[in-house]
This record gives C-alpha cells, sequence and structure tokens, in this order.
C-alpha cells in the first residue's frame, strides 16, 4: 500500500483559506442521508466518481470488482489524485461546485471541509447501517470525522507514531537497546552522532515540526489550545518541551533536515542515522524498498516524558460531498469499504500493508499480529495516541505559523522562544 502524505500543514492551510471564501458555513439544506431503512440500489445504472491516492493498488481493484458485482447499477469510477495535492485539489472542485461523489482524504481535514458545509453529514446513514458501528471506532479516529457530535467521515485507516531504530548501528556503538526517556534519547543520539563518518543519531524533519514536536508537547503536560480555544505556545511546558526538541537538531542529519518525514527514508536506509521518528507506514516502506534491511532495524514506542506517554496520530476517512446526485450510491460504497475484510485488507492485509485500521474489533483481532507482528508496538501505542486536529476555523493556519515557527528555530535562525512568541502572536491575531 502507498504511504498517507506526510502531514501537509501548510498547503493545508492555503486550501482551507481558500475554502473559507468559497464555501457556505453550516448545512446545506440537502436531503442527502435523510431516509429510514436499509439504504436502497438505484433503480437505474449510475456512475459515481471516488477520488484517492490509492486507487491503483491491487487491492482497491479486487475490492471495487466485487462492489460492482454486488451491486450492478452502481459503477465506480476512480480517480487518481497524489496524496500531496487532495486538499488543494478538493478546494479547488468544491469552489467550482464539481467535487467528486466520494473522496478518501487525510483525517485533519474533516472538521474543516465540514464546518463549511461542504461534506454530507452521516448520522442518518450511519444509524440505518447494519455494517459501521459508530462506537466500534478507536475515540481518537471518531474524533478525527467529527464535528459538532456528527460524524462527517468513515475512519479507513490509521497510525501511531513510534521510533524506529537500525540495530546494527546500535550495536557497533554499543547500545543496549532503545531509549525509554528523553534523557536516554538524547544520550542515545550522541552515541550515535560521527560527522566524520557523515553518521548522526536520528533524522528531524523542518517542514513536518509541528507534528513531530507535539508528542514531546504533550508528554510535558503541554497543549496547544487551553480549554477556551486560546494558544498556549507559550506555556512553560511547551518553551521545555521546545527547546528539547529543537535541541535534538544537534544530531540530526543536515543533509535531511528540509526533507520531509517520506523523501528522508533514504538516509535510514543509507545508514546515515540510527533513528527516525514516523508512522507505521515506515515498516511497510522499509519492507518493500529496502528488504536488505531485513534484522537490521526494530521499532519501539517513543521515549516518554514526565506526564508519560502520548504519540501523534493519523488517519484517513471516506466522505461524501454535498450535491451529489449520487449520495445514496456513494454511501453504497464507503459503507462496502468499511467492511471489516476490506477494511483488512486496505491496512495490515496487503503484503506491505502496515496501517492500523479504525476499529477496536479489527485492533484487538489476533489476525493483525499474525500477519504483521511490527505493529504490535503501534497497536499498544494508540492508548496513548492524541489527535493534533482542533475544531476550529482558523486553526489550520495557527498550525501553519507554528510549523513555520518551530522550522525556523531548528534551522537556527531564530530563539525558541522568539519562535513560539511569534507563532502565538499570528494565532491571537487569526483569532481576532
Amino acid at each position: 500500500m502507498k504511504k498517507r502524505s506526510s502531514r501537509r500543514l501548510i498547503p493545508l492551510a492555503a486550501a482551507i483559506t481558500v475554502l473559507s471564501l468559497t464555501a457556505c458555513g453550516g448545512q446545506s439544506g440537502s436531503s442527502a442521508g435523510q431516509g429510514s431503512g436499509p439504504v436502497e440500489d438505484p433503480e437505474q445504472e449510475v456512475t459515481i466518481s471516488f477520488a484517492s491516492w490509492i486507487g491503483e493498488s491491487d487491492e482497491m481493484a479486487q475490492i471495487k470488482k466485487a462492489f460492482e458485482k454486488e451491486h450492478p447499477t452502481i459503477k465506480v469510477e476512480l480517480r487518481a489524485v497524489p496524496a500531496d495535492s487532495m486538499t488543494q485539489t478538493l478546494t479547488t472542485q468544491i469552489a467550482g461546485n464539481n467535487p467528486p461523489d466520494v473522496a478518501f482524504v487525510d483525517a485533519s481535514t474533516v472538521a474543516a471541509f465540514a464546518s463549511r458545509g461542504a461534506l454530507v453529514n452521516l448520522d442518518n446513514y450511519i444509524s440505518r447501517s447494519d455494517v459501521v458501528d459508530p462506537d466500534d471506532y478507536v475515540d481518537v479516529f471518531r474524533t478525527f470525522a467529527t464535528f459538532e457530535d456528527s460524524m462527517y467521515g468513515l475512519p479507513i485507516d490509521g497510525e501511531s507514531t513510534a521510533l524506529f531504530y537500525r540495530t546494527d548501528m546500535f550495536e557497533a556503538a554499543g547500545i543496549d537497546g532503545p531509549p525509554t526517556t528523553w534523557e536516554e534519547l538524547e544520550e542515545t543520539a550522541a552515541k550515535l552522532t560521527q560527522p566524520d563518518k557523515k553518521q548522526y543519531g536520528l533524522a528531524m524533519f523542518a517542514p513536518e515540526s509541528a507534528y513531530y514536536w507535539y508528542p514531546f508537547l504533550w508528554q510535558n503536560g503541554g497543549n496547544v489550545l487551553d480549554d477556551e480555544g486560546k494558544p498556549v505556545f507559550d506555556s512553560l511546558e511547551a518553551q521545555e518541551a521546545a527547546e528539547y526538541y529543537v535541541g535534538l537538531t544537534d544530531y540530526a542529519a543536515p543533509d535531511y533536515l528540509n526533507s520531509n518525514s517520506y523523501d528522508a527514508r533514504l538516509g535510514f536506509f543509507q545508514g546515515q542515522m540510527g533513528m527516525y521518528i514516523a508512522g507505521a507506514w515506515f515498516a511497510g516502506v522499509i519492507a518493500e524498498e529496502a528488504p536488505d534491511l531485513e534484522g537490521k532495524w526494530a521499532t519501539a514506542n517513543l521515549p516518554e516524558g514526565e506526564a508519560g506517554c502520548a504519540t501523534t496520530v493519523a488517519s484517513d476517512s471516506l466522505v461524501l460531498f454535498e450535491g451529489s446526485d449520487n449520495t445514496d450510491a456513494g454511501w453504497q460504497w464507503i459503507e462496502y469499504l468499511s467492511q471489516p475484510e476490506n477494511m483488512a485488507l486496505l491496512t495490515y492485509g496487503s503484503p506491505n500493508g502496515t496501517l492500523l485500521p479504525t476499529t477496536e474489533s479489527l485492533l484487538d483481532s489476533p489476525e493483525l499480529l499474525e500477519k504483521k507482528p511490527q505493529l504490535e508496538g503501534f497497536a499498544e501505542a494508540m492508548k496513548c495516541g492524541v489527535s493534533n486536529v482542533q475544531v476550529n476555523e482558523v486553526w489550520p493556519q495557527m498550525e501553519a505559523e507554528l510549523n513555520t515557527q518551530l522550522g525556523l528555530a531548528m534551522y537556527g535562525e531564530i530563539e525558541v522562544d522568539e519562535a513560539l512568541a511569534n507563532a502565538k502572536a499570528e494565532a491571537e491575531k487569526l483569532l481576532r
């Protein structure tokens, strides 16, 4: 399975800004999903468009063929859209009143799209379904797909974030095992760093700085917004977490500092960094692209701070768009994709698939670890999973500024306290 795109903070913010200018707020008044009883197939043949970045996979082709056989009056047109441009593409299409019927989206965008009336409220459809049980979704994944207490997306895959490390490099450096605390993480990174050999302790990603800073913030007892929705980027907890996190740049491979968490993978493959913080998708990428590393790498939970464990989680969701003439047929398709056997096939069931299912029943299934034992730590880490998505109309722009400022601090262009103060000032301006 192709990995989900890396966390796209700045493109997302720009896209949502455009959306706020082109889409109406609130419900559109559509009657989509307002019936009762089982959703029936259309009497006449219809074609629904499905935008995704996984449409070309063998697994999707298999599911599509089975679906169209079971639902002969519904044809699915697969539209390939690169993951990194999905949000911008959909925003443009919404502005032009020509979005697809259905899409596979980064779940962090669901609330923002829903808040502007671009998506169909799925509550009625869910209430009529024998397949979708909202209570079976892992809480954090359900949160991603929820806006104003209603579900606007069906979570289809997810992941937690953990520490990947090169066991061969650890052995060569005399390191017994993975670090479990912040202090041990820095000590381990220092032991692995040998600039004369172009070897470093870990990878750091300035373009995704905020996303990978969040675990340190939460593990230190901090948060991004307070209970009133006001930014607290400059709290003592945030300052401490940011000082520590940015300080790890001293042990990071400089050639990859401007990379994202996908492109920098080559440095891990080539032994240029001994540790790599990433989501479960990375396990599948290593197996597929660097099979010669088998037996030379392992995973561990993120080292813990004083407030305990915490990790970022990510997810993708299936959504229906308002204005579609084929909403019922679109629902039939996303409901079919959400069947346990299909969700499994789209996550851990494919040969190199290492994403997690989003339901408790599949996450606890013995089959998960039988097929992909390397996912055990990621599944366990879900108990510490926290969503970085804030249901606030200007949160995407606030997060983008935070990302920019932390990145500048990682490059050494500004001090950490200045970065956090700048991000907070811009956030307060956006809120006004």
